[in-house]
């Protein structure tokens, strides 16, 4: 793909003027923090101000623990330093807790920045808020939840009644004895016990694919 300084001489001052656009950008659609080696703040721009409830003056030297939530597992954030550490790029969602003690949800990117020898001199976070789409995914866990419980009165109240009709059934149809009419109401009566068993199931096999993929993982490794 073809950029616009394809066909031209690019001077510093061009590289400094494309810098500053790309940061007037970032600025104005993310949330943006740098920090040190060791991770101390030592940039945030106003949409982190913004979102934190902090001045800039109360973040410059701190850490970003200045807003953790205490939601995530110690073990996630081990692991975010051993990737940034590595040199790799670090990304998920976070939960973070502002100023005011409310809490919000951030996609977050953490980069680490090299000098000219491969050292890490700072590491660059991006990030944006995704507070509308958390509460989408609990709002669509609770359905499941709902559902769930729906499937499980189903399964109880439905089901084991309905496997003991077949039983019934089966043991009439064993019989010689009975009439045609008899017959074939028995005949209706476990066709009918047959295709609820059948929704039943396949409502089931439905609700267990409606579930996250995070849930399902967590109750197979019980």
């Amino acid at each position: 793909m073809r950029t616009w300084f394809d066909n031209r001489s690019i001077t510093k001052k061009d590289l400094l003027q494309l810098l500053k656009a790309y940061k007037e950008i970032i600025d104005l659609n993310a949330i943006c923090s740098v920090t040190d080696p060791e991770g101390k703040i030592i940039y945030v721009n106003d949409k982190f101000c913004e979102i934190s409830k902090y001045s800039r003056e109360e973040l410059l030297g701190q850490d970003h623990r200045i807003v953790n939530s205490n939601y995530h597992p110690s073990s996630m954030f081990k692991e975010l330093w051993e990737t940034i550490k590595s040199g790799k790029v670090w990304r998920s969602d976070v939960k973070s807790k502002a100023k005011d003690g409310t809490f919000f949800w951030l996609d977050s990117t953490i980069v680490p920045i090299h000098d000219d020898n491969g050292v890490i001199t700072e590491y660059f976070s991006l990030r944006t808020p995704i507070d509308d789409r958390k509460r989408i995914e609990e709002e669509q866990k609770e359905y499941v939840k709902n559902l769930e419980k729906m499937l499980f009165m189903v399964s109880h109240e439905v089901r084991h009644p309905v496997s003991q009709i077949l039983g019934i059934v089966q043991i009439l149809q064993e019989h010689d004895n009975m009439d045609a009419e008899s017959s074939e109401l028995i005949s209706n009566l476990k066709v009918s016990a047959a295709d609820l068993d059948i929704f039943t199931k396949k409502l089931s096999s439905f609700m267990h694919e409606m579930r996250p993929e995070s849930e399902i993982s967590s109750d197979e490794s019980k």
